[in-house]
């Protein structure tokens, strides 16, 4: 027995069984392999496909987001603008109107000034008509307490009211 040249039978029969092999295969399994590696082949298209939708939609969203981020910046802004032009007007307001309620208080103190002073002239005038009266009377009650004064001063009068 020779271990280094096989003998041609058992070539013959090792080809026609691969054949019989490859052939079974072909039949049998050769269309179910080729099938799922397409369907694997299909699936990592489709994959490598959505990956790229999926890359695509998300930088849409980013460029959106940043669009929307613009947008709520630019409504802040105005929103703040808006707040402190209402602020300055308020702030305006207020200070017409205080200056409104100092010039009211002011005219009705100026008022309020003129009528006591009014009514304080008025009591002065009053005053010095009553003292004038009293200082009269004393004066006349001395004068005609003497009957020559009082001859005097009739004569006076009348010589007074004929020049008139």
């Amino acid at each position: 027995m020779d271990l280094v040249t096989p003998g041609f039978g058992l070539i013959f029969w090792t080809v026609i069984s691969f054949l019989i092999l490859l052939f079974v295969l072909r039949k049998v399994a050769w269309k179910p392999i080729l099938g799922a590696v397409s369907e694997r082949e299909e699936g990592i298209k489709k994959a490598l496909a959505s990956a790229e939708e999926a890359k695509q939609e998300m930088k849409n969203l980013h460029s959106d987001n940043e669009k929307l981020l613009q947008q709520a910046r630019a409504e802040r802004e105005a929103m703040i603008k808006e707040a402190r032009e209402i602020k300055a007007s308020m702030i305006a307001g207020a200070k017409d109107e205080a200056q409104a309620e100092a010039s009211k208080a002011i005219a009705g103190a100026q008022a309020t000034i003129e009528a006591e002073k009014k009514a304080a002239v008025a009591e002065l005038k009053q005053t010095v008509a009553s003292l004038s009266l009293d200082i009269a009377e004393k004066i006349v009650k001395s004068e005609l307490s003497n009957k020559d004064k009082q001859l005097e001063l009739v004569e006076t009068m009348l010589k007074d009211a004929n020049v008139n």
